[in-house]
């Protein structure tokens, strides 16, 4: 059955309507969990409207049964009122619907969205082929958007191999806790529980079930649409994240600490233009994915693990030294992979990035750099996506052990790709870990692996706006001298 075909299908003649693929498959968001609900026979609440014909006041029901009769623009209001009342109420159901807001100005495309979706019996379907269709409905999105996609999709090959390499196994402590502090539509999440599901078989004790469902799992997005598709997303799998909505960087943290994080915060440098004011930043800086880096330091727990990716600029910015200095000094950070070029093609054009690992708990004494980059075409979306062979070899040069244990050899990979770098030697580069390569790349010298103009003038601009950020941070440090802020 291809649920996504049909549903997507009919996304292009949304677009008449002027909703766009993001308005469409948040739309889509609030139709299907009222008919899994309707399934379920969960009870949903009702809003109150005066009867024409009597003047008097009658509850009118949020359920899907109701919505389905309605037609013409009786439907497009009852919608409207349905998704206002939803969003009130507490729970998973108040944070799917919180602010939520029709899209639809023709009766008729939300009539037609309706049946769609009425024609399907979505909680008879298998829980991985529901799930499968919503992320289908979420990557294609993406694709098609393109620009400013990456800020909350990453692709999948990438996430499940750091998912296998850090195994976020709840089963290791009674209060396991996984964290995105950068959720977008959840996609680490899911491939954390759904890493978990292929461990155990589906095999969980009624209390572990109940753990893993309801208190293992937690976000943060600073856009209310994405972290709506990733209660969604989640829910799909019969899992009940604690995602929260707001600014990782600039509000205050938690007080709570996570044993595993898996994220990529969003891409480019620019923050809001000022260093946050946190006690816990030893470095202050504007440069956002610095002080990303910063807050999974705050946030991981004392032996916890992570794995982060992170765009090349970061690791040589001017303050990447201050930043991966301190890094060093209170986690082991034993892993670095170099992405392909085009790994978030066509989402990103021109972004190159790298995965970091690291442990909590341990000083760094050497870092592992693989180059997955060096000599490698460029990903395309259709003719040469990524996929997990581009991998491979890293992920038996890693290891068995999610804290970066196992044993180690360069001679580990056939061609040359995986070395290590001591402490003494980082330290000579100002811990800057970009600085570190060995391998001659012949790509650069193949004039059919020219980047597109666009990928170039993307990455002109991140270079641009790193520059910008670096003087920023140089007036300020210069500002705060001639104060007396530093002795």
């Amino acid at each position: 059955m291809d649920v996504v075909g049909k549903l997507w299908g009919f996304c292009h003649t949304m677009r008449h309507d002027g909703i766009d693929y993001g308005d469409y498959i948040e739309q889509l968001t609030y139709l299907l969990f009222l008919k899994m609900a309707d399934e379920r026979d969960i009870e949903l609440p009702s809003y109150s409207e005066i009867e024409e014909s009597s003047g008097s006041i009658v509850a009118v029901p949020c359920e899907w049964q109701y919505l389905r009769k309605q037609s013409g623009t009786q439907l497009l209001v009852h919608y409207s009122k349905a998704l206002t009342e939803l969003g009130r109420h507490p729970g998973i159901l108040g944070n799917i619907f919180a602010g939520a807001q029709s899209k639809f100005t023709n009766p008729v495309n939300l009539a037609r969205l309706v049946q769609l979706v009425d024609e399907t019996d979505w909680t008879a379907l298998d829980t991985d082929i529901k799930a499968a269709a919503f992320e289908g409905l979420l990557e294609k999105a993406a694709a098609e958007g393109k620009k400013g996609a990456g800020q909350f999709f990453t692709p999948r090959v990438l996430i499940d191999l750091m998912v296998r390499c850090i195994k976020p196994d709840p089963r290791a402590k009674r209060d396991f806790s996984i964290s995105d502090p950068a959720c977008g539509t959840g996609g680490f999440l899911v491939a954390a529980y759904e890493w978990l599901k292929g461990e155990t078989q589906g095999a969980l004790d009624r209390s572990l079930a109940k753990r893993v469902r309801t208190s293992t799992y937690y976000g943060q997005e600073l856009v209310q649409r994405p972290r709506r598709l990733a209660l969604m997303n989640m829910y799909l799998h019969q899992v009940e994240p604690q995602i929260t909505l707001g600014d990782s960087i600039y509000d205050e943290p938690t007080k709570k600490q996570f044993d595993v994080i898996l994220t990529n915060p969003p891409f480019g440098t620019k923050g809001a233009n000022q260093a946050p004011s946190r006690d816990d930043f030893v470095v202050q800086t504007s440069n956002k994915q610095l002080n990303f880096v910063q807050h999974i330091m705050t946030l991981l727990a004392p032996g916890g693990r992570a794995a982060v990716v992170v765009p090349d600029n970061v690791l040589f910015a001017i303050q990447a030294g201050d930043v991966f200095e301190i890094l060093m000094e209170d986690c082991d950070l034993h892993t670095v992979l170099r992405c392909p070029r085009g790994t978030f093609s066509p989402y990103t054009e021109g972004t190159q990035t790298n995965v970091i690992f690291l442990t909590k708990g341990r000083p760094t004494e050497r870092v592992w750099i693989y180059d997955a980059r060096a000599n490698v075409p460029k990903i395309t979306k259709k003719s040469r996506p990524l996929t997990p062979s581009h991998f491979a070899e890293f992920e038996r040069c890693f290891g068995d052990d999610p804290f970066g244990a196992s044993r180690r050899r360069e001679s580990d990979s056939s061609e040359g790709r995986w070395r290590s770098f001591t402490l003494d030697e980082i330290k000579e580069r100002h811990y800057k870990l970009a600085g570190f390569r060995w391998l001659r790349d012949e790509e650069f010298g193949n004039v059919d692996e020219l980047p597109e103009p666009e990928e170039l003038i993307t990455e002109a601009m991140a270079e641009l706006q790193l520059a910008l950020d670096d003087l920023a941070d140089i007036q300020a440090l210069v500002e705060n001298t001639g104060n007396g802020g530093i002795a």
